[in-house]
Order: structure tokens, then C-alpha cells, then sequence
């Protein structure tokens, strides 16, 4: 499908930032992006409260007007602007849903060190937080490859546990207590650190 002569103009007005121009994209595309995150969110397994849809739908619009509308910009008009939008909305969602999936893996480590460091009252242990990317990465070296494998593509990919089993070729069953020995195993070893 090609790039119909409405989505020209919309485009054009958009990039020229005409008065009204930003309302009327938002008017015509608001919809497919809640319909590509909902169909995003199914397909990797996570469910999505209307707050969430809002977020990720308010995110989708900031990458598109950011640095002047560069993605919009880079539209060469090669395909439908709905494509375009669509390959684009879908690729912010997943790395959006990727990078909460991780901060809530981040966030139950965290949540375990608190949880030891107020219960040690003698304060002689120190509490071992882990807040990056780095870390986790380097945590990650210290499993079994099979096992870093699951947690590298659960938490830092945002893969569901279907498309961890397609790909690694294990059963999905097994991927909830592969994450949970891994994440003991992780636990233990910055612990001991």
C-alpha cells in the first residue's frame, strides 16, 4: 500500500507544524497504536491496564515528536504512513515493555536486599543493590549458560515465556522455575560479594 495523498498532507502539516496539524495526527493514528500495544502486550503475554495503554500511547508520541520529529522525518515513503507508524509504535512498546519488565526484576532483587538488611539490626553485611543494566549483566555471567540465556531473554529482552521456549527449545513449563533457581543463584552470589 502506498502513501495515500490525506497522510501526505497530515505529514506535510505535521513537519511544517501548522496550527491544528498535531491534533488531527493524533486524531487518525491514536488508534492504531492502542490496538499495537494491546496486540503487543497479548502477544508477549503481559496484560495492560487502560493506565498502562496511556503510558505506552504517550510514549509512542514522545518519540515521535522528539528532536523535531525526526522519526516522521525519516519516513521515506516507501509504504502506507499507517506501516511506517505501526513498525515504529510496535518497536517503542516492546522496549518500553522490555525495560519495565526489568525494572520490576530489579525491583524484587531490591526488594529481597531491603528486606535482609532490615532484618540484620547489626548492620555488619552490607546490603547489595543492584540498580543497572551493568550489573545484571555481570551477575548473569556468573549462571549457567543455559540459565542466563532464560533470564537474559525474559528480563532484559522482554521475550514471554512461549517465545523463551520457541527459541531455546525447552519446555514452557520450565522456564518459571529456571528463573526463580536463577534468580536465587544471583541473590547468593552478590550477597556474598
Amino acid at each position: 500500500m502506498t502513501l495515500t495523498e490525506i497522510d501526505r498532507n497530515l505529514l506535510k502539516r505535521c513537519l511544517a507544524e501548522e496550527p491544528g496539524a498535531w491534533r488531527d495526527f493524533v486524531d487518525r493514528f491514536v488508534g492504531l497504536f492502542v490496538h499495537v500495544i494491546n496486540h503487543t502486550g497479548h502477544a508477549r503475554s503481559i496484560r495492560l491496564s487502560p493506565d498502562d495503554v496511556d503510558d505506552l500511547c504517550a510514549e509512542i508520541f514522545l518519540a515521535l515528536l522528539a528532536s523535531d520529529y525526526r522519526v516522521l522525518r525519516q519516513f521515506r515513503a516507501r509504504s502506507s504512513l499507517a506501516t511506517y507508524l505501526t513498525v515504529v509504535a510496535r518497536r517503542i512498546v516492546v522496549h518500553q515493555l522490555a525495560r519495565r519488565r526489568m525494572d520490576e526484576a530489579l525491583g524484587q532483587v531490591g526488594a529481597h536486599y531491603a528486606a535482609v538488611g532490615a532484618a540484620e539490626s547489626t548492620g555488619h553485611q552490607q546490603q547489595f543493590p543492584i540498580d543497572n543494566r551493568d550489573e545484571v549483566q555481570n551477575l548473569l555471567q556468573e549462571l549457567p549458560p543455559a540459565d542466563a540465556e532464560v533470564v537474559r531473554q525474559f528480563h532484559l529482552e522482554g521475550k514471554s515465556y512461549r517465545e523463551i521456549s520457541s527459541r531455546l527449545g525447552i519446555p514452557e513449563n520450565s522456564i518459571g522455575p529456571t528463573l526463580t533457581r536463577a534468580r536465587d543463584k544471583m541473590q547468593q552470589k552478590s550477597v556474598q560479594s
